[in-house]
């Protein structure tokens, strides 16, 4: 059965650069079809594979080289390698004592994370299922650190295109829609820091409590990253808490240039990051780190007696008391794996090569009459638009773009205009398959 799903998966891998970037028609009848309860006697094992196979082949193809819709999540092979390994073996590691030498390999990783920013030996970090959980942990810490129990007169700060997951974990930590403050941005869609001072002391002359800024390390919408410096110092100055929501756009951290654009994010009290993007491991492993490990433990850790005859922390991490989960999948294997046997060299030059690629793209579609490209891409979200079209027709544009099936894009709303992007971070995305993108837009384009 093994060897069977292994050979499943290299053939899968071997054809990604023919599979359709976007292959759904007939997928929900096909989900009809297998709708059915488990039986009271086994089944077997290869017709059970073929109809993963069949329900995996109806579906957007998100490990593929034409997928550049949303944030592609990358599908490494080695890193499904890593997982089996861990799923077949079923260590415990959210206490250090059950496996004590698999939690260090966890902790090889959250500390390699922390010292991307400069955090020093205080820090702690987590990783968890993904960006929405880690800022959730986030903004719990920056309540319980900077409010206390009787937080509701709180005021948080987010730019107009901060992602969704950063409000959802303000909501499900207590806040209403009355304790969110939108900052305005500028011209290139970047957090206005001169405003953000203006509200906060509004905030406060009106009794409220201002605790928390959120600034992105590049946006979902167009990969603009928030003045961090300048947002760094606002908070300081006005003692709240700065979490960098770099979901997207933290592993750029390991390029020159992405630590050139994110000058300041040193300074953040808390970074989410997600390998499941910028690492290009699958789905589900997003990660949080936090300069002051402390303030994570104090606001997430409960005693339990019936953990009293296992050993609390020392010279390794209890995970369980820096996060909401308590049973949970050994997640750092599918990290550490990869990094170790392709080297952090490797993921830095596919990165870098994104970094070319969208430039490139970009100035494809500046000369392109037919096209309208608001923004130089901040990191390799490239956002456009059909020129003269209105949404209707931009629509219509979107759909003759993707039906091409070697490329599968998304869109977006942007100051209330139907907007289309191209997101470039898919490790198997190279030159050939970007410059057709740029010949299938353009022939879309000239079809209008």
């Amino acid at each position: 059965m093994g060897w069977a799903a292994v050979a499943y998966l290299v053939d899968f891998i071997q054809g990604l650069d023919d599979a359709p970037a976007e292959n759904t028609e007939g997928g929900l009848e096909l989900a009809r079809r297998l709708r059915s309860s488990p039986p009271e006697l086994g089944g077997d094992w290869d017709e059970l594979l073929d109809q993963v196979k069949e329900a995996v082949a109806r579906t957007f193809e998100y490990s593929g080289p034409g997928y550049l819709a949303y944030v592609p999540g990358g599908g490494l092979y080695t890193a499904a390698l890593a997982e089996f390994v861990a799923q077949g073996v079923n260590r415990y590691t959210n206490l250090w004592q059950p496996s004590p030498a698999v939690v260090q390999i966890e902790q090889n990783v959250v500390r390699w994370l922390c010292d991307l920013f400069g955090y020093g030996p205080q820090a702690r970090g987590l990783l968890t299922t993904g960006g929405s959980l880690a800022n959730l942990s986030a903004v719990v810490t920056a309540r319980h650190a900077r409010l206390g129990e009787d937080f509701l007169d709180g005021t948080y700060y987010v730019s107009e295109q901060v992602h969704a997951s950063v409000t959802k974990a303000c909501t499900i930590a207590g806040f209403s829609k009355r304790n969110l403050r939108l900052v305005p941005t500028d011209a290139e869609l970047r957090m206005d820091s001169d405003e953000l001072r203006k509200m906060i002391r509004a905030d406060r002359a009106a009794g409220m409590r201002p605790f928390l800024v959120v600034p992105s390390a590049g946006t979902t919408n167009t990969g603009a990253i928030d003045p961090l410096e300048a947002v760094a110092a606002a908070a300081t100055d006005e003692g709240l808490w700065m979490h960098v929501d770099a979901a997207y756009g933290g592993f750029f951290q390991l390029t020159e240039r992405g630590r050139d654009s994110f000058r300041g994010i040193d300074l953040a009290d808390s970074v989410t990051l997600d390998p499941h993007k910028g690492l290009f491991l699958p789905y589900g492993t997003g990660s949080l780190v936090v300069r002051d490990g402390e303030a994570l433990r104090q606001a997430h850790y409960e005693g339990a007696a019936y953990l009293q005859d296992l050993a609390p922390e020392g010279e390794l991490p209890n995970f369980s008391e820096y996060s909401p989960e308590l049973s949970r999948d050994n997640r750092g294997l599918r990290v550490w794996m990869p990094l170790k046997l392709h080297g952090v060299a490797a993921f830095r030059e596919a990165l870098d090569e994104k970094l070319d690629l969208s430039r490139h793209l970009y100035e494809a579609f500046v000369q392109d009459p037919a096209l309208e490209v608001p923004w130089r891409p901040q990191l390799t979200v490239i956002p456009f638009r059909l020129a003269g079209g209105d949404d209707e027709a931009n629509q219509a544009f979107l759909r003759r773009i993707n039906a091409s099936k070697r490329v599968f894009l998304s869109s977006t709303m942007i100051h209330g205009r139907y907007t289309l992007r191209v997101c470039i971070v898919s490790h198997r995305t190279h030159r050939d398959r970007i410059d057709e993108c740029i010949e299938i837009v353009s022939k879309a384009a000239a079809e209008s």
